[in-house]
């Protein structure tokens, strides 16, 4: 298993080709898709052809790539991912930061941990210096999780969705942290 990063509770790691199973029953979980697709299902044909290459991307200023399977340190139970990926394959200057978990890690502090130790990484080893995420802007509890993680709002745009879905019409909201900000 090729570890990332551990923490008290999680390990992250890189995918591999055989975690299209847990990314299948993942991405068919309405409520874990509803601010992503509007609850749609995910077929596993377009788990193999189109989400896992982009899971299993190398980013050459990372040397390594910029999305991680959670597992619980505890069990090695699939927990969902992690994205801390560089918006330039070639700078690891900026980065966006996402996490998407299954229904039974919600509420439990998965996500601000997972997030709170990618950050870190970020600007200790990475050579990060601005970290983003963003949301659909009812999207409360991945706000918070934001929030917790120590990033600030930075504004509210409207996103470009070929197919709304509900809430959308309120827009989408970007967090940031610069690394200076981290450091004080």
């Amino acid at each position: 298993m090729n570890i990332f990063l551990e923490t008290t509770r999680l390990v992250l790691r890189a995918f591999t080709e055989t975690d299209a199973d847990p990314l299948v029953a993942l991405d068919n979980d309405p409520e874990v898709m509803r601010f992503i697709n509007g609850g749609q299902p995910t077929s596993r044909e377009v788990i193999r052809a189109q989400t896992l290459p982009r899971l299993l991307h190398d980013y050459p200023c990372f040397g390594t790539r910029g999305y991680w399977a959670a597992q619980a340190k505890d069990t090695g139970v699939f927990l969902g991912w992690f994205e801390f990926r560089p918006l330039d394959d070639h700078s690891p200057a900026v980065v966006e930061l996402g996490y998407r978990l299954n229904r039974a890690a919600w509420g439990r502090g998965y996500a601000t941990e997972g997030s709170r130790a990618l950050i870190r990484k970020g600007f200790t080893d990475l050579g990060v210096e601005q970290v983003t995420a963003n949301t659909m802007t009812v999207n409360a509890g991945s706000r918070r999780v934001m929030e917790k993680a120590g990033l600030s709002f930075l504004r509210t745009f409207t996103g470009d969705w070929p197919e709304p879905i509900e809430g959308s019409e309120h827009g989408e909201v970007e967090y940031e942290i610069t690394r200076t900000q981290w450091e004080q």
